[in-house]
């Protein structure tokens, strides 16, 4: 953060609170505060960068205040910390160095043995708040996962977002709860031992509550096109400060709020022709203002490795992206899903193994979704450089019904599916719910003003226009209105379901709990782990560190005959005896023992076992 971006915003100091805009084409900008009977007008000093600043003595938290551009209407303060009526209100005046942290001996995290849990605050409990959510840690702790990412959570239009509608970038959102609610969220996750990341979104601003122009022409730019329309104008003229703009915002996260990390929204969509890209100044601008380690994963859709690849090799130096064509190519292969962006994948083990083994299928082939070529190649960038998913809130939310994959195969198949992605060697992401095979789907929902929910609910509708089974308009009318109350409220979970689910609740904690304690399984080194397809609806993953070996089977079609010293290429000795077929969900470790060479795995299931150390894992379902 440089010197003249301290100004912006409101900052409490002692005696008063010094505020600023960068408000480069106006004259004047007038400071209206509000008080409970008087409005009270502060014409602020223009300095020669276009920032309009002032101090107000007396002046102190909790104040509410707006600013007038050369005697125009009152707008929300571009920086604002919180909009307590929403996006259209007055701003309130923060002092985010007011809360007393209790996690002064929190490291942070690297990005090495993670596992990610992505939730969305609105939904995940009936209250939908930080508050609600810090109830809920104990149990996420339980679950065996070391990081949760909250969707984004600045400030939207209406009661219920996604969140990729936000306008106020610096204020969590009112519908959640007030700053501190979130502060305290953050600060009680370390005592647990959870990192918590949140998701930013730096591509896009929501059409509803935007007043960047009100200040200034250039936060956007024409020069480039995205699927919102006018990009974010991070090269052009002006683009400096709007440059300043989201590195800040990104540094207040992290500093201000001592989140572990950041996922970048939709990095794919971003443009820059700069000599040093928005990317690689803003990874290293947060990294800069924090004394603990943090992770900066990216959404890159392209497969564009330069993302992860050092500053040094002319990459961005984020740690990890977004690789979904592990989910795309299980998909098909679990579902048949032919149709859209799935059309580029061939529902093969061969593609599964090759998105193990290398992290991306597409690495420069032609795409015919994406009308040409695709990716770049992968050379020696480790596992943990890519996440990956069976369930995401995309993959499941942008779904006609919200369907989970649990709620599209049977939970043999579902079970295997969770073995591959927990035991793989790149990060996992899970998707709240998908541990409990949650009953409830997740729809896409919004809660704008009815003009523009018309064309939300239109728009939503018509985008699903080129699958067969929704091709004319009376199926396309049965997707759930995002503007309906109900949509939303159908979204949330049941938490009681992981009692009720519990098979399934089990399966999962076991699986991570294998993963991370399992010194094999917690390594990311790619080069000591291959995935190898057997036949057309099986595939064996090899894994191993020393003379350690691990070996997952993972069965999703019809019985497979197999020698497992064929498979892994080493002799299988001294393990346990494979015991009865035990109930959906169930995982075995046993200590001592011998396999047969010559074993058979039934439909929908999948062994893991070990060679050379008396361990085994088994599941069958």
């Amino acid at each position: 953060m440089n010197a003249k971006t301290t100004a912006l915003g409101a900052t409490v100091l002692p005696g008063g609170v010094l505020v600023g805009v960068w408000a480069p084409k106006a004259s004047s900008v007038d400071l209206i505060i509000e008080g409970t009977d008087t409005v009270e007008r502060v014409r602020l000093d223009r300095q020669h960068d276009g920032i309009h600043t002032g101090f107000v003595l007396g002046l102190a938290a909790g104040a509410r205040y707006q600013f007038s551009v050369d005697g125009g209407p009152g707008a929300p303060d571009p920086r604002s910390k919180y909009q307590p009526d929403g996006v259209h209100g007055a701003s309130e005046v923060v002092d985010l160095g007011a809360f007393t942290w209790t996690d002064g001996d929190w490291p942070g995290i690297a990005n090495q043995n993670l596992s990610i849990y992505e939730l969305h605050i609105g939904t995940y409990t009936e209250a939908g708040t930080f508050r609600s959510l810090l109830q809920q840690l104990d149990e996420i702790k339980r679950l065996g996962v070391r990081v949760i990412e909250l969707m984004p959570v600045a400030e939207f239009p209406g009661r219920w977002n996604w969140g990729y509608d936000g306008v106020s970038l610096f204020a969590p959102s009112r519908a959640y709860g007030r700053p501190e609610d979130l502060q305290q969220l953050v600060d009680a996750a370390p005592r647990l031992g959870l990192a918590v990341m949140l998701d930013v979104v730096y591509n896009h601003l929501g059409p509803d509550g935007n007043y960047l122009r009100v200040y200034s022409d250039d936060y956007f730019t024409g020069r480039h096109v995205t699927p919102w329309g006018e990009a974010v104008n991070f090269d052009g003229p002006g683009s400096r400060a709007v440059r300043d703009f989201v590195i800040d915002n990104a540094i207040q996260w992290v500093r201000d709020y001592h989140l572990d990390g950041l996922r970048l929204d939709a990095t794919d969509t971003i443009h820059d022709d700069s000599e040093t890209h928005i990317l690689a100044e803003l990874q290293a601008a947060v990294r800069a203002s924090t004394d603990r380690d943090v992770v900066i994963i990216a959404e890159e859709a392209r497969n564009e490795v330069r993302t992860v690849q050092p500053l040094k090799e002319g990459g961005y130096g984020i740690d990890a992206v977004w690789a979904d064509d592990f989910h795309h190519e299980l998909r098909v292969i679990l579902s048949n899903a032919w149709e859209n962006y799935f059309a580029d994948y061939a529902g093969s083990m061969e593609s599964l193994a090759r998105a193990l083994n290398e992290g991306f299928i597409f690495q420069g082939q032609e795409a015919e979704f994406w009308g040409g070529q695709r990716g770049s190649k992968v050379t020696s960038e480790p596992a943990n450089a890519f996440v990956i998913a069976i369930q995401n809130h995309d993959q499941v939310g942008n779904r006609p019904f919200g369907e989970r994959l649990h709620h599209q195969v049977n939970f043999e198949r579902y079970a295997v599916a969770s073995a591959l992605l927990m035991l793989a060697p790149e990060t996992p992401l899970l998707f709240m719910g998908q541990e409990f095979a949650a009953s409830t789907p997740f729809l896409y929902f919004t809660d704008h003003h009815q003009e523009l929910g018309r064309l939300v609910t239109g728009g939503r509708r018509q985008e699903f226009g080129g699958f067969r089974a929704f091709a004319d308009e009376s199926a396309q009318a049965l997707i759930p209105d995002p503007q309906a109350e109900s949509t939303f409220l159908a979204s949330k979970l049941k938490l009681e379901e992981r009692e009720l689910h519990a098979g399934a609740y089990r399966l999962y904690q076991r699986l991570l709990a294998i993963r991370h304690a399992d010194a094999v399984f917690a390594s990311q080194d790619r080069s000591r782990s291959r995935a190898t397809p057997l036949g057309a609806s099986a595939i064996a993953l090899h894994r191993w560190k020393g003379d350690d070996h691990r070996l997952l089977i993972a069965n999703f079609g019809a019985e497979l005959k197999i020698r497992l010293g064929d498979v892994c290429g080493f002799e299988v000795r001294d393990l346990f005896d494979f015991p009865e077929i035990l109930s959906a969900g169930e995982i075995v470790r046993a200590e001592s023992g011998t396999i047969q060479r010559s074993s058979v795995i039934e439909d929908g299931g999948v062994v893991i076992v070990a060679a050379r150390k008396a361990t085994l894992y088994r599941f069958q379902g």
